[in-house]
């Protein structure tokens, strides 16, 4: 299969890439620093630019049969602002499915369902900056015809790999306080296959 993963170098993006690469999958990676990228793999293809890039984006996605998001929001409106250049250049390449990596905010809220998390009291961050990003990329997915999943880890620690969490459409479970960059990793990675979450959110956590 041809992959392209968006955000290769950030954690969860870097061990999406390694799981792919470790089942013989066709890796293309948009990276803006090559020498960030320490894996070496003959099915590795890395592509220097940028997601704001319509050029660059359109080059990563050409042929490729799945797409995998991690970009972060990094302070800037990458995510937010790349979104519409990524469904465009699917739209184009006739892919259907993209992976994203959200955040535990954007799923609704258990004690005011009508409030996303980070918009309601259930929510402890002071700053909502990030939440808001991942919200208006979620937005443009949603009004997509792609076939996407946001998996929407909450607190992401480094932590080892368990291999055993809680997954719950659109909804956090329930106590849930953590998850590994690890395991997020390998949810996400699975979703190639899985059509339980397509269209929706997934929360996970332990």
């Amino acid at each position: 299969m041809n992959i392209s993963i968006l955000g290769a170098t950030g954690r969860v993006g870097r061990q999406i890439a390694a799981l792919a690469l470790q089942d013989g999958h066709q890796v293309t990676a948009l990276v803006r620093d090559p020498d960030k990228i320490a894996i070496m793999e003959k099915q590795l293809t890395l592509v220097k630019g940028n997601a704001l890039n319509k050029e660059n984006i359109a080059r990563v996605l050409h042929g490729q049969n799945v797409v995998f998001s991690a970009l972060s929001t990094d302070g800037s409106t990458t995510l937010s602002a790349s979104m519409p250049l990524i469904i465009e250049a699917m739209y184009k390449e006739g892919i259907k499915r993209i992976i994203t990596i959200g955040t535990a905010g954007i799923l609704q809220s258990r004690a005011q369902p009508h409030l996303l998390r980070y918009e309601s009291a259930e929510s402890k961050r002071k700053l909502t900056r990030a939440a808001e990003e991942h919200h208006k990329a979620y937005e443009l997915l949603r009004q997509s015809r792609l076939d996407w999943t946001i998996v929407c880890p909450t607190y992401l620690p480094e932590g080892k790999h368990v291999g055993a969490y809680r997954v719950e459409r659109d909804f956090l479970p329930e106590g849930g306080s953590e998850i590994s960059v690890s395991d997020t990793a390998e949810f996400a990675y699975r979703q190639i296959g899985d059509k339980t979450y397509i269209r929706a959110r997934a929360g996970i956590a332990y």
